[in-house]
């Protein structure tokens, strides 16, 4: 099945769709890597956090995730997420620290 709304990667034009969905810090984070554009430093852990977060390297066009669609998938992984809001920051604190262990 086909779905408009479903990327081989978590897409950042999903990060307003999530946003809101915990405290202001979650807020902040999304809205800094949005900002950032595709390109910028601050979109590129975030997109790999949430990659981590919602398994999207276990999504096929035939999961049930990929008919639902990236910004469905991820609304109910960011809400779902055990720990909440302090440990998804924590996955986007590790991503940027993956990320510069790999730069290195």
């Amino acid at each position: 099945m086909y779905n408009e709304d479903t990327e081989l990667l978590y897409p950042l034009r999903v990060t307003p769709a999530i946003r809101d969905l915990h405290g202001a810090a979650w807020h902040a984070a999304a809205e800094k890597a949005h900002k950032a554009g595709p390109d910028g430093q601050d979109a590129v852990v975030f997109v790999l956090a949430m990659a981590r977060v919602n398994g999207c390297h276990n999504c096929n066009a035939d999961s049930f995730r990929a008919m639902k669609g990236c910004t469905e998938c991820s609304q109910d992984n960011v809400r779902r997420f055990r720990g909440g809001e302090k440990a998804l920051l924590k996955q986007i604190d590790k991503a940027a620290k993956d990320l510069e262990e790999a730069a290195e």
